[in-house]
């Protein structure tokens, strides 16, 4: 299906990132995923060519794009590729954004250019042990001092966690559940931050993910992101959008799950004809198809209400919730198709595989996803 919702500057943008995602991304995937993590340099030239955080003030060092589009189409070219360590949309909407529409001058200045540039990585840490998707139970605490926050607490499963230097990190500043909780602005070179070892996971093996310890760690009043206990107002309009980019990712990384399937069956012959020759494959590959389809027309309507300024939080917890199951489908289906060759890393839809399984369940599980479609219906 013919999309039509983006224009020429998209489609140069898009050539521009594809390319750099073949040369710098794209050849040295086999050492990333060996060392755990994208080499710091791919980040510095990523911020060279205009790659990060593009949506930045010009003042600031971006390029002033205000155009959910471009980000789309990064999320999609990684996914298409087949890529999920080198993340960009981690760094550009996940986190960034916190700091570039709640924090305060000084705070933008200080961080923002670097993390323009690649400098500065950036990662958001919200998840703690035991807590998983209840942000309203959480633990971290920064307590006010004299000219400072002293922050005390642990946060695990944290993407770039290893590699990264800024983080925006969620903490208690004082009341219970949802109120009292804040962000702050902490960087990796303060006394007191410590990183625990990289955390060895199925899939997903070149995007660095470690523990988060913070013990006394002075973190400047200035760093405060936004007012002191709205923390929780502030992550529900970012987990919207983060959700979104998520989906995106999602179903290009279906979509690439897909075209791989679609080339092999093709060419590999069962019974002296090709598998593609066969009903059931013909069926199962035409349903595929079908639901990528319609999940692209949700994602654009929905990239569209973004730009428009009217993002829906419900609709992005359906792009998510679909999205991502939907990733899981195409992966499961099309690995069948291969047989035992599928579970061969030699094949790319064994990572891909591997890869699709934690999507349910990062940015929101699948049934925190439906507890906030159910709870618009108001049932």
């Amino acid at each position: 299906m013919r999309r039509k919702i983006f224009e020429s500057e998209h489609e140069i943008f898009r050539d521009a990132f594809r390319a750099f995602l073949n040369k710098e991304v794209v050849p040295r995937r086999e050492s990333f995923l060996n060392q755990g993590f994208v080499s710091k340099d791919v980040w510095l030239k990523a911020g060279e060519a205009g790659f990060l955080i593009p949506s930045a003030a010009e003042s600031l060092g971006g390029l002033g794009l205000k155009d959910f589009r471009f980000e789309q189409i990064m999320a999609e070219e990684v996914g298409l590729c087949g890529e999920s360590g080198f993340i960009p949309f981690l760094h550009n909407v996940i986190a960034a954004p916190y700091i570039s529409r709640y924090g305060g001058p000084a705070l933008q200045k200080e961080c923002i250019p670097r993390a323009v540039s690649g400098e500065a990585i950036m990662g958001i840490a919200l998840t703690e042990p035991n807590i998983g998707s209840d942000l309203a139970g959480m633990r971290t605490t920064a307590k006010v001092m004299n000219g400072y926050y002293l922050l005390n607490g642990t946060k695990t499963y944290i993407s770039n966690g290893t590699i990264g230097s800024i983080f925006v990190v969620a903490a208690r500043t004082g009341g219970q559940g949802k109120d009292g909780i804040s962000l702050l602005a902490v960087e990796d070179r303060w006394d007191g931050f410590e990183r625990g070892k990289p955390l060895k996971k199925m899939g997903m093996r070149s995007q660095d993910t470690a523990e988060l310890i913070f013990d006394n760690v002075k973190v400047p009043k200035e760093n405060l992101i936004g007012e002191a206990g709205r923390g929780f107002s502030y992550l529900m309009r970012g987990l919207a959008e983060e959700r979104t980019i998520v989906a995106i990712w999602n179903h290009a990384s279906a979509e690439c799950a897909f075209r791989e399937t679609l080339a092999y069956i093709k060419g590999r012959n069962v019974f002296g004809r090709p598998i593609s020759s066969h009903q059931n494959t013909q069926f199962v590959m035409a349903g595929l198809r079908a639901e990528l389809d319609i999940a692209q027309a949700f994602l654009d309507a929905l990239v569209v209400d973004i730009n428009d300024g009217n993002i829906d939080p419900v609709a992005a917890s359906v792009a998510k919730l679909t999205c991502s199951e939907l990733q899981g489908e195409v992966v499961d289906s099309c690995m069948q198709f291969f047989g035992g060759a599928g579970y061969m890393d030699e094949y790319p839809i064994s990572r891909l595989y591997a890869d699709a399984r934690v999507t349910r369940i990062f940015a929101g599980t699948s049934e925190i996803m439906k507890m906030i479609i159910a709870k618009s219906m108001e049932l």
